[in-house]
């Protein structure tokens, strides 16, 4: 690690771009046509698209910290189409077509996320390069090919992605021990910071209206109770994600799932052609405890993995700071995939929550009779997921019928997840099984998944 080691302070991407100057905070008892609260990714797309319809609807937003101060400001900056969910349980729910009619809103999602960045003005460092996924051990490779092969019946045409052998990533980027890969045009690299502080100020151009500084403690129908006073609003959107459990009645709905990044120090030219990672393509492994990586625009190398995945009670450190335990496995998985890098530095790590249901698979909801919609639950797939999720909020507001009204996540809902101890029990001791498995694929060789991953997906639900 670096002399000057950052750990916590939000994030990599807050502390480059410098935290925003705080925003007033709610000045009492207001009204509005639709309260949001959360200024992250869910709430300001869906202010965005809400205003861009109607620019005469009186929209305000309530924020604890500031604008992007949770995942949509600490997250690895991947715009993929990964469906926020299982494509299996979204097909018994809404049907193939559905399901398939969920992948393709997905790719268009990741086409407008970068149209509307390069129209607003923050979208200098977003770059649609695609998505790799490698394969590093025979077992991964054997998942990667079911994964390939699943494609064409989820709708992905031949145009939609590529398959490529070791010799043709190594054109792209030269990861060690690699079976093979398969890259996708659907995905772009972003800066998180960068781009929700734009899109936030994008919103406030159009005259949304963001109270930083605000707890909002419950929702009601029709009204936002916070520590400022309260907004009576005739609808009133919840996005607020991983940070759920916070709200009156809701704090077994989502699992706060810690995610843990690292960032290296910035690269030389030299250290760079070692590896050969010239573009903007982001990259995962398909380990068990599987890895996210980018080649940030100013040259460093960014990795995160879930580290401590989930803390008794459901608590989780605000500021993002990381235990050594998890800097250390994230450094090591570094330099398992790109040995030339032994002995670059790290510069900083961060930690953040994202929200899983108990079925990993997230949901848009909305009550006319109450006027509260809510989305959430994205299983790590948000930054993407987030901006299907506001324009269906939308058009769910304004009532009208549409293709994004009729997706299969539209109304669904999970069941809680269990009491303590016995959710931070099953989360701990499930991720130590995939962590084992990880390591006796890794050990063996075999080409065939370890049995225990197999029966920690059967428990988890995964």
């Amino acid at each position: 690690m670096s002399d000057n080691f950052i750990n916590g302070e939000v994030s990599f991407w807050v502390h480059a771009e410098g935290r925003p100057k705080q925003r007033p905070g709610l000045p009492g008892n207001i009204e509005a046509d639709v309260a949001i609260v959360g200024a992250g990714l869910t709430g300001l797309w869906t202010a965005y698209y809400l205003k861009e319809a109607r620019p005469d609807l009186n929209v305000v937003v309530i924020e604890r910290e500031f604008a992007g101060f949770g995942a949509s400001g600490r997250n690895g900056g991947w715009m993929s189409a990964k469906s926020p969910g299982q494509f299996r349980r979204y097909a018994k729910s809404g049907g193939r077509d559905a399901a398939i009619a969920m992948e393709h809103e997905m790719f268009a999602a990741v086409r407008e996320g970068v149209a509307v960045a390069k129209a607003e003005g923050f979208g200098e460092h977003v770059v649609q390069d695609g998505l790799i996924h490698v394969a590093t051990n025979n077992a991964q490779w054997d998942r990667l090919q079911g994964t390939i092969a699943s494609l064409k019946d989820h709708g992905w045409g031949p145009e939609d992605y590529e398959v490529l052998s070791p010799a043709m990533l190594d054109e792209r980027v030269r990861v060690a021990d690699v079976r093979g890969a398969y890259w996708s045009p659907h995905c772009a690299r972003i800066n998180p910071a960068e781009f929700t502080f734009g899109l936030a100020a994008a919103v406030e151009r159009r005259g949304v209206t963001i109270y930083e500084g605000t707890t909002a403690t419950a929702i009601v129908p029709r009204r936002v109770e916070t520590n400022r006073g309260v907004v009576s609003a005739k609808y009133v959107v919840q996005a607020i994600e991983g940070y759920t459990l916070s709200l009156k009645g809701q704090s077994r709905r989502f699992l706060p799932m810690n995610s843990s990044m690292v960032v290296t120090e910035q690269l030389t030219d030299a250290q760079m052609d070692e590896i050969g990672w010239h573009g903007a393509e982001l990259m995962g492994d398909v380990a068990h405890n599987f890895a996210y990586i980018q080649h940030t625009a100013d040259n460093r190398i960014a990795l995160g993995g879930r580290g401590v995945p989930y803390n008794f009670a459901s608590s989780f450190d605000r500021s993002g700071r990381t235990a050594e335990a998890a800097i250390e496995q994230l450094g090591n998985r570094l330099i398992e995939l790109f040995p030339a890098l032994d002995g670059v530095k790290l510069e900083h790590s961060w930690s953040g929550v994202l929200g899983v249901p108990r079925d990993w698979c997230a949901g848009v909801n909305f009550d006319p009779a109450t006027g509260i919609a809510d989305a959430g639950g994205y299983v790590g797939h948000g930054v993407t997921g987030t901006n299907v999720a506001g324009r269906t909020i939308r058009d769910l507001i304004l009532g009208e019928k549409t293709d994004l009204t009729r997706l299969p996540w539209v109304g669904h809902t999970s069941r809680n997840w269990e009491v303590e101890p016995l959710r931070w029990t099953a989360a701990t001791a499930l991720y130590a099984v995939y962590r084992f498995a990880d390591r006796e694929e890794y050990r063996t060789g075999t080409s065939k998944t370890h049995v225990s991953a197999k029966l920690a997906n059967l428990i988890s639900g995964r």
